[in-house]
């Protein structure tokens, strides 16, 4: 088991009635989070602690001074980020003492920015490692599932599950492991968070790390996902 868990954002009403949802990652609230968290896990220390969205106001040099408290005092092993562009993962990277082992970020065959925005490329530079969160397009990108009728890009992503549809079938998998392979099949090492609470629904997720898919099954879904040629 590794246990993770973040800090990093704060809903409206806290502390005061009148407080605005925001981010915090002053030294104050990222140590006082951390102490909420061993509480609530009822544990003595966490493996990988993240910073959720993040903080525009963020001081460096106090977020370092933060995780190297929570090092020493054995609390936290590893620090990760969540949904952090490159350029605040490489700010918040040189002030720190310890390298920063993981970029939580939303990537799926229905958000290609992280492919393209450079940061996948700084995950296998750096040697972070890219954790999807939703890996299936909260849900639409799964087994049997359907696209919304709202969802902003329809038709492209109507158009991107019949082909899903057509891999699955013919490699004989479900479109989740199609879903699921297709993020594994990337340099960056990818692990999905799968967010199931039904048994058979993670036995099947779970098959997607042993299927290969080809490049040019690979590169057509992507085309798919795009809704447009490549250049």
């Amino acid at each position: 088991i590794v246990i993770a868990t973040k800090c990093g954002i704060r809903f409206g009403g806290d502390p005061n009635p009148d407080s605005p949802h925001r981010y915090d990652f002053s030294r104050q609230h990222i140590l006082q989070s951390c102490d909420n968290s061993l509480q609530s896990l009822a544990t003595d220390y966490i493996d990988i602690y993240q910073l959720h969205r993040p903080d525009v106001l963020m001081n460096p040099e106090e977020v370092a001074e933060a995780f190297e408290v929570l090092r020493r005092a054995g609390k936290v092993k590893y620090f990760g980020v969540s949904n952090f562009l490159p350029a605040f993962v490489a700010l918040l990277q040189k002030f720190l003492p310890v390298p920063l082992v993981v970029n939580q970020i939303e990537v799926h065959l229905g958000r290609l920015d992280p492919f393209v925005d450079g940061t996948l490329d700084q995950c296998i530079a750096e040697r972070i490692t890219p954790l999807s969160w939703s890996p299936l397009g909260g849900g639409f990108l799964g087994a049997a599932a359907k696209v919304p009728e709202k969802h902003a890009r329809r038709q492209v992503m109507a158009k991107l599950v019949e082909t899903m549809d057509e891999v699955a079938g013919r490699l004989g998998v479900s479109r989740t492991v199609i879903a699921l392979a297709w993020l594994l099949k990337h340099p960056s090492k990818i692990i999905p968070i799968v967010g199931s609470s039904n048994p058979d629904h993670i036995r099947d997720a779970a098959t997607a790390d042993d299927l290969e898919i080809s490049r040019e099954d690979w590169y057509r879904l992507y085309v798919a996902a795009r809704g447009e040629a490549l250049p």
